[in-house]
């Protein structure tokens, strides 16, 4: 699941956006920037989530939330 993430993503974005851990149908999300983090949160990050449940072959990711990497 983690690695249909990074592919939806693709390299570049997957190096500033790791996913972290999944459970009950939400994935976290790491990002190093509160930029990315707006980003992904507000244009790009649901696109994402559809390209990875594409990968999957079924609606397994229902949300995806973006916090600051600590």
């Amino acid at each position: 699941m983690l690695g249909a993430w990074r592919e939806a993503l693709g390299v570049e974005f997957a190096q500033r956006a790791r996913a972290v851990r999944f459970k009950g149908g939400e994935l976290l999300v790491e990002v190093g920037s509160a930029a990315h983090r707006q980003e992904l949160s507000a244009f790009t990050g649901e696109g994402f989530r559809r390209r990875a449940n594409q990968r999957l072959g079924a609606e397994i990711i229902r949300r995806v939330t973006f916090r600051l990497k600590q």
